[in-house]
């Protein structure tokens, strides 16, 4: 579940630009130079924690001195009242630091509680949960991550690692089953090649092509049934479209490989967490 400083620093860059573009007022304003602050990160409600050590780099990103002492890694459970770091230093780089710090690890400690509710929705059933690029411009390396600190796993990181051909690249590709074959003799023979269907009419064609992986996409739970019945272990089973935590269960009895959920990126809630000054 490794995540590179070089992705987290850039994401911090940008962040404190954006909250402090020329020193923050409020705090070199109230609180002397010289001040030193002891701060407890602690959990308001439970979770799944995600983003340990982007919440450290954003503490220390305006001064090294800063030391943040974690309790829990991240893929742990926690409950409310938890402490799960503890912050001591310079009392204005940890005041100016606080929110984007936060703001991060709110947001992936979200991703990966609810991950973990639809990886737990599915448990005994074989399906796996995954991803999409349905995530927030500039974080998805860490709203990825995040996900896989909830248990679940990544599709596609972005549309230069594998071929996904969806319904609008359908319309404009003429057979299926010749597409399919062309594309396959332009890739290196490590590239994957996902067929998106929208019918079950459509699935003989994607077979006939050789697809790796065929979505399901918007069907119905005994169309679902039905679509593994007909690529019956030929190809992976991706079912798509409107899943949700209340329907998830369901849709990974029909018997698919996988369960792409657009919304542990785009709909997760933050999880409320508070960095609280104790000294």
């Amino acid at each position: 579940m490794e995540l590179s400083t070089a992705a987290i620093d850039r994401v911090i860059t940008l962040a404190l630009a954006e909250d402090v573009p020329f020193g923050d007022l409020t705090t070199e304003a109230f609180v002397p130079a010289e001040a030193t602050a002891e701060a407890q990160l602690v959990a308001r409600e439970s979770g799944v924690l995600a983003g340990a050590e982007v919440f450290t780099r954003a503490m220390r990103a305006r001064d090294d001195r800063v030391d943040v002492v974690g309790h829990l890694t991240d893929g742990q459970r926690f409950d409310a009242g938890t402490h799960l770091a503890t912050v001591t230093g310079p009392a204005r780089a940890i005041l100016t630091c606080e929110r984007t710090a936060l703001n991060l690890i709110q947001r992936l400690t979200g991703i990966a509680t609810l991950t973990a509710q639809y990886v737990a929705a599915v448990h005994g059933t074989g399906a796996r949960i995954t991803d999409t690029r349905k995530t927030t411009p500039g974080l998805r390396a860490l709203e990825r991550y995040a996900v896989r600190c909830g248990g679940g796993n990544n599709h596609r990181f972005c549309l230069s690692d594998a071929v996904l051909a969806k319904d609008n690249h359908l319309a404009l590709a003429g057979d299926l089953t010749e597409a399919i074959r062309t594309t396959r003799a332009q890739l290196p023979h490590t590239t994957h090649i996902e067929v998106e269907v929208d019918r079950l009419d459509q699935i003989p064609a994607a077979l006939a092509g050789g697809a790796d992986t065929i979505m399901l996409d918007n069907f119905s739970l005994d169309e679902l049934a039905a679509g593994v019945e007909t690529i019956a272990g030929a190809a992976l089973v991706e079912a798509s479209g409107g899943v949700r935590l209340d329907t998830v269960g369901a849709i990974a009895k029909t018997g698919v490989d996988l369960i792409s959920v657009g919304a542990l990126t785009h709909s997760a809630r933050a999880v409320d967490l508070g960095l609280d000054i104790t000294l």
